[in-house]
């Protein structure tokens, strides 16, 4: 077989390798997803109005919105007073998910989750704020726990000065 011929058979057989490499480079990449982005996914389905009690008896609403193109979702919590507050729950990265908290104290906790192995609880820890003098009351820790498609729960706790203070919400979506 001389040179030419064998070019001229192997040139297809090497455009049709070259064409097929340069597809699955563009081609899109099937992703699997981190403990945090499924966490936030499952954050995106709370969407709504939640009505509660705390342990005491008191009423409290919660509602949940997906806001700025889907990338937060914000949570406001609405009691009978002062202290309705306002929480940011987004990415950071494809490994951290972050809720910052914008409290009736004043200042604006920041808190990375962690995230339990099946999924349907989601510790949020601080890690820094700001307006936060040393040793200031700040939320120091929120707990979500998924308990069904219309069930949740949000455990609040507030560190001052050493000493902390826990508000349970048991919260059912509003049909």
């Amino acid at each position: 077989m001389s040179k030419t011929k064998s070019l001229r058979t192997l040139a297809p057989l090497f455009l049709a390798a070259l064409t097929a490499t340069a597809l699955a480079q563009t081609a899109p990449q099937t992703a699997v997803q981190t403990d945090a982005q499924k966490a936030f996914a499952a954050i995106k389905t709370l969407p709504g109005a939640w009505d509660g009690k705390t342990p005491e008896g008191r009423a409290v609403q919660v509602t949940f919105k997906t806001v700025s193109g889907g990338s937060a979702v914000m949570s406001e919590i609405m009691g009978h007073g002062p202290e309705n507050m306002v929480s940011m729950i987004h990415m950071d990265g494809p490994n951290r998910l972050l809720l910052t908290h914008y409290c009736g104290a004043g200042n604006q906790p920041r808190m990375q989750a962690s995230v339990s192995p099946d999924g349907k609880m989601f510790t949020f820890t601080f890690f820094d704020g700001t307006n936060i003098a040393p040793d200031a009351g700040h939320m120091q820790r929120m707990v979500l726990t998924l308990l069904d498609d219309n069930h949740h729960t949000e455990e609040w706790t507030f560190a001052d000065h050493g000493k902390e203070m826990k508000e349970v919400f048991d919260l059912r979506r509003k049909m």
